[in-house]
Formats: C-alpha cells, structure tokens, sequence
C-alpha cells in the first residue's frame, strides 16, 4: 500500500492571509511534531491552494484506523497547548475525514495534489470503488502524475473533543476521498479535465454533488525527521 498505513485523517479549511506565517510555525514546528509523537501517526503533509487562495489540506497517514480512538490521540485531542487553542479558532469552514483507505497505488507525495470529496450513488458503491481502482491503476503511471488514493470516512465512536469545540463544533464530515498526487501541474489538470471530470466519475456511480480542489505541497514530515519535527 502505497499510503503508510491502513487509515488516514484527512482535513480541509481556509486560513486568513494575516495568519498564514504564524499558522505554518505552529503546524510544522509544534503540531507536526505532537500528532507524529502519537503511536500509530505514520507521515503527516500539508498542503496549499495551488491558485494562492486560503485553502488548506492536511493528510495524516495513519498505521490503523483504531489510532483514531486510541488514547494517546484522544489526550492530545483534549489537552490543547496555548498556541493551538489560540489558532485553531480560525481554521474555517473545516472538513475532516476520519478514513479507512480502500485503494493506494503510487506515491502519497509529490508536488501537487488533487482531491475530490465525492460519494456513490445509493447501490452503486462496488461498481464505483472497481471502476476507481482501475482508474487509479492507470492514473498512476502516466507521465507527470505519480499516485492515487481512495478514502472512505467512518466517524469513529468517540465524545466531541475540546479541540472540535474549540473550533465551534461544526466540523463537516466527507463520505469519500479521491487523492490524486503529481509532480507535473498540467498533467494533473488534464486528467481532472478528462478521466477524472464531475461527468466522468458519475458515469463511474458517483453522485453528481463533488468537491474538487488542487493543492501544493508545503511540508511533509515521518517521526524520524528531525529537522522538520523540532519544537521550539
């Protein structure tokens, strides 16, 4: 599997232009290092809208999807430090996928990603998950284009915690997550033109309401990477 580990949580807001440098200090230097420090957080990666616009995605690759109620995690979860409590307030319009990972193929880093929020139409989630995974097969070997993902969320069974209420407790949930990495920018926009069209993927069986975007990538850090993961 090409993403390292069996689950993953992936995330979506807007971050005001005013707070981006302080922002980016306190995810790499301080919330990087705290979530990797957890048992079972594999890679973490975040990434920024490619058209310079406030959207933010993070992806946490996880070792299994029982991290996400583990109690390591939920300690941090509730015990934010000062400067999370102080940002995180302004993490707007936040998407949060707490996923299992039903297909990797390729690399889970490049230069570029896109990712789609999607869902299947009602009886058509095999003919939609065979036709992505042939997709995906194909998708990652094209020039410029380099792996594909394919997430599906499960809320696990846990109490809100004191980082969601930080943030008002209006986190909005996805159903299904396709990413896309390149490390070409045209090629990727060719094949969210083409293959991976709204149009194309309903004729797969997904439903017509998605949510696209294009990111780039601004850091990406493992447990083992010293100079990314050092607190200050």
């Amino acid at each position: 599997m090409a993403l390292l580990g069996q689950a993953a949580l992936a995330m979506w807001w807007n971050m005001a232009p005013e707070l981006r440098q302080d922002f980016e200090d306190w995810h790499t230097h301080e919330h990087f290092p705290e979530r990797l420090g957890i048992p079972g957080f594999r890679r973490s990666s975040r990434w920024t809208s490619a058209d310079g616009g406030e959207g933010i995605f993070v992806l946490y690759e996880l070792e299994s999807y029982d991290v996400l109620s583990s109690p390591h995690y939920l300690a941090r979860l509730n015990a934010p430090t000062p400067w999370s409590t102080k940002l995180m307030p302004h993490h707007r319009n936040m998407v949060r996928g707490q996923t299992r990972v039903l297909e990797s193929v390729g690399a889970g880093i490049a230069r570029q990603a896109l990712t789609v929020r999607l869902a299947p139409v009602a009886g058509r989630a095999d003919a939609l998950r065979q036709g992505l995974k042939s997709l995906m097969d194909s998708l990652a070997r094209q020039p410029g284009l380099a792996g594909a993902h394919l997430l599906q969320h499960q809320a696990p069974d846990i109490p809100q915690t004191t980082e969601q209420k930080i943030r008002g407790g209006a986190d909005r949930p996805v159903d299904w997550v396709l990413v896309v990495c390149a490390y070409e920018a045209a090629a990727l926009a060719a094949a969210s033109a083409n293959e991976l069209s709204p149009t194309a993927l309903e004729r797969l069986g997904a439903q017509a309401a998605q949510d696209r975007g294009v990111y780039e990538l601004s850091c990406s850090a493992t447990p083992a990477d010293a100079p990314c993961t050092k607190r200050t």
